[in-house]
């Protein structure tokens, strides 16, 4: 257990600035007779209560631990997988109960996939706190029983991930109203959300990613949520507006679902969001006006917006933006100047879309930008980076399909650069006024590189940037934070 907890204190240190501290989901209540106190000191007459010892013998036996069954006293035995704590009788209840091996190094009680199963055995544990089954089902035969909604107002975490389980989510689930995690990833569960969710307002992570839920989203409406995670089901219908109640909400991901529909402009309302993620949907337009300027990283990619235009003031004022990505959504349009004011930018893909006019001018001063698509597309005129920063993409810059787009002279050539394959070399014509004096530059791609003269253009124009991961580096470690600190705050 040791090397669990110095492992999840490291990420911990990793993801501080993201997340505040608050996330204690183990803490007795003040109604509670426990006493707040690790299982250490044992007095010589401390003993587990005898009907939650054989209750724990029951469910080990369940998921195929029969020799739990040898120990003679469970809170005593110190094995990992089991918390307990004392009342003021001396007499130890169990709290915490994990099954399923998160790695290597964690020793929790790992299941017989070929027989493990629910004991109702479970409800003789009345001080239960947090119940944890991780790949501990498979096969498909194995559902959510009714009993888990009866485990009484005690329970903050339930967390029953990546397992084989047949059938949806039992509406007593909504009667756990003390729950502050409820994590239900990758079980393969299907038909609708139930309504009966609405009613635990205490929650503070919702997981049913990754399963086969179909039917709309229900009116979610919880104060102290911070990650909603939903995405990669079947979820029908449009995103309701009353997310924007839960204002505590830090991360939203809604994608790969079949949800249609307007953006509810009511989530610019969320003030501490930091993702945000709608993509592989079916929601319309038109473009939001506003998003929140918290935001971190914002992925709208993959919807059909059907030809909807980019407001200019749509990402005013977020200054803390490092991700946008807006690939294949049938934008047209102007691009905004408000995308080169994102001065945090690291990520930008516009690619697959129908964007025309050139590229803002303040995109070369976006330091930090490490990834640019704005491939497939009607844009034209000058590229407005300089030859380092197009050096250090590499790959990760693509700019082809873009029949008028062209590259400037003054900011060095390119040859050897693979990202410009295709591109040409802008040519400037000068149209001078009746004076003489004044000069109005005119862009255009010139037929052949090979055959422009190697005297560079007189527009200057350069840019340089630092190198940085890439978009799967910079998502992975924010998919990963939410549900690791939950987790973290039930096992420590």
């Amino acid at each position: 257990m040791a090397a669990v907890a110095t492992f999840l204190c490291l990420l911990i240190l990793t993801f501080v600035p993201l997340f505040s501290s608050e996330y204690t989901v183990v803490m007795p209540d003040s109604s509670s007779a426990l006493v707040d106190a690790p299982q250490t000191g044992f007095s010589d007459r401390a003993r587990t209560d005898p009907a939650e010892q054989r209750a724990v013998y029951a469910i080990m036996e369940a998921t195929g631990n029969g020799w739990a069954t040898s120990i003679p006293d469970v809170c005593r035995g110190r094995w990992h997988g089991i918390e307990c704590m004392p009342d003021t009788e001396d007499v130890y209840h169990v709290v915490s109960l994990a099954f399923g091996s998160l790695s290597a190094d964690t020793a929790f009680p790992t299941c017989d996939l070929a027989r493990a199963g629910f004991s109702p055995a479970l409800l003789a544990l009345p001080h239960l706190r947090s119940l944890f089954f991780y790949r501990c089902f498979a096969g498909g035969n194995t559902r959510l029983p009714e009993f888990l909604g009866r485990l009484g107002p005690m329970l903050r975490s339930l967390v029953v991930r990546d397992n084989e389980l047949a059938g949806g989510i039992p509406e007593e689930l909504g009667n756990l109203t003390g729950l502050r995690v409820l994590d239900l990833h990758g079980n393969g569960l299907s038909n609708s959300v139930p309504t009966s969710l609405c009613r635990l307002t205490r929650l503070r992570l919702l997981d049913l990613s990754y399963n086969q839920l179909n039917g709309p989203l229900p009116d979610f409406s919880f104060p102290d949520l911070t990650v909603m995670d939903v995405s990669h089901n079947h979820l029908q219908g449009r995103i309701p507006s009353s997310i924007s109640q839960c204002n505590s909400l830090v991360k939203i991901d809604l994608s790969r679902n079949l949800l249609a529909g307007p953006i509810p402009p009511s989530l610019g309302e969320l003030t501490d969001l930091i993702l945000l993620d709608l993509s592989h949907n079916r929601l319309s337009g038109p473009f939001p006006c506003s998003f929140p300027n918290s935001l971190t990283t914002l992925l709208l990619n993959s919807n059909p917006m059907c030809s909807a235009t980019i407001p200019e003031k749509a990402f005013k004022g977020m200054t803390e933006l490092n991700t946008l990505v807006l690939s294949n959504m049938g934008l047209r349009g102007p691009l905004p100047e408000s995308i080169g004011e994102l001065e945090k930018l690291r990520i930008l893909y516009l690619d697959g879309n129908k964007f025309n006019g050139s590229l803002p001018r303040n995109l070369m001063k976006l330091e930090k930008l490490s990834e640019l698509r704005v491939n497939d597309n009607m844009l034209a005129g000058p590229i407005p980076i300089g030859r380092e920063l197009v050096w250090k993409m590499g790959r990760k810059l693509m700019v082809h399909n873009n029949s008028g787009l062209c590259y400037d002279l003054s900011n060095g050539r390119y040859e050897g650069m693979e990202s410009m394959s295709g591109v040409k070399y802008c040519q400037v014509k000068s149209a001078e006024g009746e004076e003489g004096r004044h000069a109005t530059k005119h862009y255009a791609a010139a037929a052949d590189p090979a055959r422009v003269n190697r005297t560079p253009a007189s527009v200057s124009g350069s840019s340089s940037s630092d190198s940085v991961p890439g978009l799967g580096g910079t998502l992975g470690r924010l998919v990963a934070v939410a549900e690791l600190l939950f987790l973290v705050t039930v096992f420590l």
